[in-house]
C-alpha cells in the first residue's frame, strides 16, 4: 500500500469513528482532518483585510463590528454550497458551469480569478516587504542599498518552496497545510495580542465594543456619531462634508465587505477539495472546515485589528495634526490630511490659485482641520508606536512585523496556488504536476510590487477590483443553479426543509452580494481615461454584470429543459 493510499485508509477509519462520537471528539477528529478551509482562510487574511480592517477602525471605530463577521458567515454559507456541489459530483466546478449553466459566465469566473490573482500579489509582496523594512529589520530599509530587492526575492522563495510542496502528492500537501495553518494561527495571535496588551492599559471600552456586533444600517449611508458631531460645528461647511464622509464610509464598508469571500476563494476551495481526494463522505466535514479555518481566524484577526485601531484613532486627531505643524509633507497622513483641506477649499472657491492654497489652509476654521484630521487613514507603523510605552518598542513592532508577514506571505501562497488551478483549466489539463507549477508561478511576477505598486495601483486595482466585484454574484448565482439542478446532483439535490433552509440562505447571500457590488459599482470611475474623460467604469460593469445574469439564467433553463 503506498501512502496515499495508506493516508486515504486512515482518514476512512476516522470518519467512521467521527459518525458515532460525541460533539467534542467529533469536532477533534474534524480539526485533524481539516485542510482546505485554513487554505481559504490563508487568502482572506491578506493586506486587504489588514487595509480593510484598519480604517474601518480608523473611520468607524466599533459602529460596525457586525459587519465582516456578517459578511463572512454570509461567503461561508455559499462556499459551503459550493463544497457540497462539488463533493456531490466529483467534478471541477469549471466544467459543471460551462457544460450545465453557461460558457460565458464559466470562462468569466475563470478570467477574473486569473486576474486578480496577478495583479493583487502585487500588493501582497509590497505589504510584506515593507513589514521587513519597517517592523523587523530596520537595517534593510535604507534607500541606498538593495534592501527591498533581498526582502522581495526572499519572500518569493519562501512562497515558491511551500506552493512546490503542494505539487508533491500527499504528504507534500499534508505539509503545506501544516504551514498554512501554521501561518494563520501567527496572524491571528500576533494581533490578538494587540488587542490584549490595549485591554491591560486600559484603553478598550468593551461594552462599546459588544455594541458595535449589533447591526445599524444606518451607518452604511450616514456618518457615525463621533464624526457627526464634529461635523456639525463646522456650521455652513456641514452638508458638504456629510455628503463627504457618507461617501468615504461606503468605500471602506464595501472594501472591508469585498475582502472577506473574493472571488478567487470560489475557485480555490472546490479543486482544493478534490485534491484532497474528498467527496461525498466528507460534505459534513467539509462545513465544519470552512467555520474553524476561515471564519474563526478572519473574524479573530479582523475584530482586533478594528478594535485596536478604533480605540486610538477613531475621533482622535492630535497624532496628524502634530505632523502638520512640523511640516512633515512628506509623511503620508500629511498628505491624506491636505487632500480633504484643499478638497474642502476648493469646492467653497474653484477658482483659487495654487499660490493661495497655503493661506487658504490656515485660514480654514479649526472645525473644518479636525473633521479633516479625523478621516486620515494610518498605517499598521501608526498602530505599532501606540504599543511602544507598553511594551517597548521592539516588541510593539515585531508583533505587528510577524502578523503583517504572514499576511502577506500566506496571501501570496494562496494565490499563486489558484492561478495555477486556473491555468489549468485554461489549457484543460489535469491540475497537477508541470503545468500546474507553471500557472502558479505565473503571480509571481507580483515580486515587482514593492518597487511598482505605488504607481501602478491606480491603473490596476480600480479595473480588477470592478471585475472581481461583478463577477463574485456571478459566481454565487452559478452554484446557486446549481444546488437546484437534480440533472446535476441526482439524488444528492436537498429536498423538503432542507432544500428550503439552503435556498434561503443562499438567496439571501446571493442578494447581499450583488447589492455590495452594485452599491460600490455604481458611479465608479477611471479618471482621465482617455485624457480628459472619466470613464464610467462601474456602471458599464453593472450592465454587463445584469446582462450575464440574464444570460446565464436563461442557458440554465434551456440545458435543464433539454435534461427533462
Amino acid at each position: 500500500m503506498n501512502d496515499e493510499q495508506s493516508a486515504s485508509s486512515r482518514e476512512e477509519v476516522l470518519l467512521d469513528a467521527a459518525q458515532t462520537a460525541g460533539p467534542l471528539t467529533k469536532a477533534a477528529i474534524y480539526t485533524r482532518l481539516s485542510g482546505p478551509g485554513w487554505l481559504q482562510g490563508a487568502i482572506t487574511l491578506g493586506g486587504g483585510s489588514l487595509a480593510g480592517a484598519l480604517y474601518l477602525g480608523v473611520l468607524m471605530g466599533t459602529e460596525m463590528m457586525w459587519l465582516q463577521p456578517v459578511a463572512m458567515i454570509l461567503g461561508v454559507v455559499m462556499l459551503s454550497a459550493i463544497s457540497y456541489v462539488t463533493l456531490s459530483t466529483g467534478e471541477r466546478p469549471f466544467y459543471t458551469i460551462k457544460t450545465r449553466i453557461s460558457p460565458v459566465l464559466a470562462w468569466g469566473w475563470l478570467i477574473a480569478t486569473m486576474m486578480a490573482n496577478i495583479v493583487w500579489c502585487l500588493p501582497q509582496f509590497a505589504l510584506g516587504t515593507a513589514a521587513v523594512q519597517q517592523n523587523l529589520v530596520p537595517s534593510l530599509g535604507n534607500p541606498d542599498g538593495n534592501g527591498k530587492l533581498i526582502v522581495a526575492v526572499c519572500i518569493l522563495l519562501v512562497a515558491s518552496v511551500v506552493v512546490w510542496f503542494y505539487n508533491s502528492g500527499s504528504k507534500g500537501i499534508k505539509a503545506f497545510e501544516l504551514i498554512l495553518k501554521g501561518m494563520v494561527g501567527i496572524v491571528v495571535l500576533s494581533f490578538f495580542g494587540v488587542v490584549l496588551a490595549l485591554s491591560m492599559k486600559g484603553a478598550i471600552d468593551w461594552g462599546q465594543i459588544f455594541a458595535g456586533f449589533v447591526p445599524n444600517l444606518n451607518f452604511l449611508f450616514e456618518p457615525v456619531p463621533v464624526l457627526a458631531e464634529q461635523i456639525q460645528q463646522t456650521g455652513t461647511s456641514s452638508d458638504w462634508w456629510t455628503a463627504k464622509v457618507a461617501g468615504i464610509q461606503k468605500d471602506v464598508i464595501i472594501a472591508a465587505f469585498a475582502t472577506a469571500v473574493g472571488i478567487n476563494m470560489t475557485f480555490l476551495l472546490p479543486y482544493s477539495m478534490l485534491r484532497k481526494g474528498w467527496g461525498v463522505r466528507q460534505r459534513g466535514l467539509a462545513i465544519f472546515d470552512l467555520s474553524i479555518g476561515l471564519i474563526v481566524p478572519f473574524v479573530l484577526a479582523t475584530g482586533c485589528v478594528v478594535i485596536a485601531a478604533a480605540s486610538q484613532f477613531h475621533g482622535k486627531t492630535e497624532d496628524v495634526m502634530a505632523k502638520v505643524r512640523a511640516g512633515d509633507d512628506s509623511a503620508t497622513e500629511v498628505k491624506a490630511y491636505y487632500e480633504y483641506v484643499d478638497a474642502r477649499i476648493k469646492h467653497q472657491n474653484p477658482e483659487i490659485a495654487k499660490v493661495d492654497l497655503s493661506a487658504a489652509r490656515e485660514a480654514l476654521p479649526e472645525a473644518d482641520k479636525k473633521v479633516a484630521a479625523m478621516l486620515v487613514k494610518r498605517n499598521n507603523n501608526a498602530l505599532a508606536a501606540t504599543l511602544e510605552p507598553l511594551v517597548g518598542d521592539t516588541v510593539a513592532q515585531t508583533v505587528f512585523g510577524v502578523g503583517v508577514l504572514g499576511m502577506a506571505v500566506s496571501t501570496i501562497i494562496i494565490l499563486m496556488l489558484i492561478n495555477g488551478f486556473a491555468f489549468c483549466e485554461l489549457l484543460n489539463v489535469p491540475a497537477e504536476g508541470k503545468m500546474h507549477r507553471i500557472g502558479s508561478f505565473i503571480p509571481a511576477v507580483g515580486v515587482a510590487g514593492p518597487f511598482i505598486w505605488g504607481a501602478a495601483a491606480p491603473a490596476l486595482a480600480v479595473p480588477t477590483s470592478v471585475i472581481g466585484g461583478a463577477m463574485l454574484p456571478i459566481a454565487y448565482v452559478s452554484f446557486l443553479l446549481l444546488m437546484n439542478s437534480k440533472s446535476v446532483l441526482g439524488d444528492a439535490m436537498p429536498t423538503g426543509a432542507k432544500r428550503v433552509v439552503w435556498n434561503a440562505f443562499m438567496i439571501f447571500g446571493t442578494l447581499v452580494s450583488a447589492f455590495a457590488s452594485g452599491w460600490g459599482l455604481y458611479g465608479k470611475k477611471m479618471y482621465d481615461f482617455p485624457i480628459g474623460y472619466d470613464f464610467p467604469i462601474g456602471n458599464v460593469a453593472l450592465v454587463f454584470l445584469a446582462a450575464l445574469l440574464i444570460l446565464g439564467f436563461v442557458s440554465f433553463l434551456q440545458k435543464q429543459a433539454k435534461a427533462a
